[in-house]
């Protein structure tokens, strides 16, 4: 396996190459992702074996999410980017935008077991434009070198309470998922969550919560921020990608506790940039990526839980440490218990007016 490396300021692009393997360079895909440890297992565990199977290549971007740059792509009908992983917010308005390709699940390949695709993905991890690809949450952790008193965070209220636990906290600077946590924080039960969010004196309410640490909290974009700020010490708690975290946990051997209460368990989702002159090596490319084994190779990398029914019965133990995954998982039982599905829907409807708002919040 060879690699091209090629670094345009603030972009990092990787070719994928088969040397000798029959790989056809007039013929690759862009695939656009998160890049860190997550980048990594998709590399590892779908990019790399394509490569090698399809003799497709494949050019791997990162970026911190959003459909800014695809817009800008369609809009000028410059398409350079052909698959995206989304969140799934973003991949729901981006098809009602016309910003992406319409998928047919029944285009995708069946389990090992013959199971067709519509009924092996798990209920609500398809959408019109959208391939479900992993479940993986916003959590909360900590460095348990750093909190000194006996009684240790347990629980999202204890995230907001500065005066138990003093010091600087990290925040994605996004509105996603931080209303959310005021909320939990705040006492709402999980299961109003949403409805709260949906009155005037609910949003009020999650803005009031969040006034309450703002001038503590250290805002971050990129992924890779939460564990080094918690490594660093410059934060003593932060939200994080549960993955980042258990990556730093069993490869780095960092002293990080993920508190699992009020976690905000989400889907993933790969699509196909709408007009994109690649079209059959982007469906090629898709079809590889949902089969089960291509899932569960990823998930035995990071602890992102796959959308198959049939890949989440391949996953088993970490490649690199061999330890069990099921428990670091955040749909697993245990760790879903006090978690929040997040409703992409409520967020797809109502982005626009939620960053203006949160956008005037950080000015103030």
């Amino acid at each position: 396996m060879n690699y091209c490396a090629k670094s345009f300021g603030l972009l990092f692009v990787v070719l994928l190459f088969v040397a000798g393997c029959g790989t056809d360079e007039s013929r690759s895909v862009t695939a656009v992702s998160w890049g860190g440890s997550y980048g990594r297992a998709i590399n590892e565990g779908v990019n790399i074996p394509f490569a090698e199977e399809s003799g497709i290549g494949v050019v791997v971007e990162d970026y911190n999410g959003g459909l800014a740059q695809i817009r800008a792509q369609v809009e000028i009908g410059e398409i350079h980017w052909d698959l995206v992983d989304l969140e799934i917010a973003h991949a729901v308005r981006g098809c009602d935008e016309g910003l992406l390709e319409r998928l047919d699940i029944n285009q995708l390949p069946p389990s090992p077991g013959g199971i067709p695709a519509a009924e092996d993905f798990l209920e609500g991890t398809m959408t019109d434009c959208g391939m479900g690809t992993f479940f993986w949450s916003m959590v909360y952790a900590y460095n348990e070198e750093n909190i000194l008193s006996e009684t240790k965070p347990g629980t999202m209220a204890d995230f907001f309470d500065l005066d138990t636990f003093p010091g600087r906290r990290g925040m994605r600077r996004v509105p996603q998922m931080n209303i959310e946590f005021a909320l939990i924080a705040d006492g709402v039960p999980l299961d109003q969550v949403y409805a709260t969010m949906s009155t005037p004196d609910g949003l009020d309410r999650a803005f009031a919560k969040l006034d309450m640490i703002k001038e503590d909290v250290i805002w971050w974009e990129a992924g890779a921020q939460p564990p080094q700020m918690l490594a660093d010490g410059e934060v003593i708690m932060s939200t994080a990608y549960n993955g980042r975290i258990f990556n730093a946990q069993v490869l780095e051997d960092q002293p990080f506790v993920i508190v699992w209460h009020g976690q905000l368990l989400s889907i993933g989702q790969m699509v196909i940039v709408a007009g994109t002159p690649r079209l059959d090596e982007a469906l090629e490319y898709l079809k590889f990526a949902s089969t089960p084994e291509a899932m569960s190779r990823v998930s035995n990398r990071i602890s992102y839980s796959p959308a198959r029914r049939s890949g989440a019965s391949l996953v088993a133990t970490h490649v690199a440490t061999g330890i069990e995954m099921e428990p670091h998982m955040p749909a697993s039982p245990a760790n879903a218990a006090h978690a929040v599905h997040y409703d992409w829907s409520w967020w797809a409807d109502h982005q626009d007016e939620m960053n203006e708002r949160f956008s005037a919040w950080l000015a103030q």
